[in-house]
């Protein structure tokens, strides 16, 4: 993988606020846990979860799709909730959401009683694929990480080139001032 590409992955839009980070992770264990149930109820009867819901919208290889639905939210849920690897779990999710919208408005229009909760959660995750997990998660702790070894040793001893020169200047400042 491009060495480049690797921070990209676990950066996230951040706010540095503080209570708005906090509101950011409450939002990501919240929905990342709670997702879980999904999954184990679709484990819990594969045949009949591909029958009423993954046959009804005509998707081929109805069990395999059954599997990969209840995987996704029981492996995908989770990792949100940490916040590892947050905008690829958080895509995955939404696109299973996705499914789940399309498979509501084929079979009962667009009524929100069956629609409200796979379109909340689909806004939920689409938002994490598009801003990441934010400051509290194990993302930004890898990205930390990255960016202190991402370097070279050259630009290191750059970077400390220009800390003691712009302090040497700054010293120059206060002793004229004096």
């Amino acid at each position: 993988m491009n060495a480049s590409l690797l921070p990209r992955v676990f950066r996230s839009t951040t706010t540095p606020a503080f209570w708005s980070q906090a509101a950011w992770t409450l939002l990501r264990v919240c929905i990342g846990v709670t997702i879980v149930h999904n999954g184990m109820n679709k484990l819990s009867d594969i045949p009949g979860f591909a029958e009423a819901y993954v046959k009804v919208i005509g998707l081929p290889f109805p069990i395999f799709f059954s599997y990969v639905a209840a995987y996704t939210e029981l492996i995908g849920g989770p990792l949100l909730a940490l916040g590892l690897l947050g905008r690829p779990a958080a895509f995955g999710l939404f696109g299973t959401m996705c499914v789940a919208m399309y498979h509501h408005i084929l079979v009962a229009g667009f009524s929100i009683p069956y629609l409200e909760l796979s379109a909340i959660y689909a806004a939920c995750f689409l938002f994490f694929t598009v801003n990441g997990p934010g400051l509290f998660s194990v993302d930004a702790l890898i990205l930390k990480w990255l960016d202190a070894n991402a370097l070279s040793t050259k630009d290191k001893q750059i970077m400390q080139l220009e800390r003691s020169s712009n302090l040497t200047a700054a010293d120059k400042v206060t002793t004229t001032n004096k």
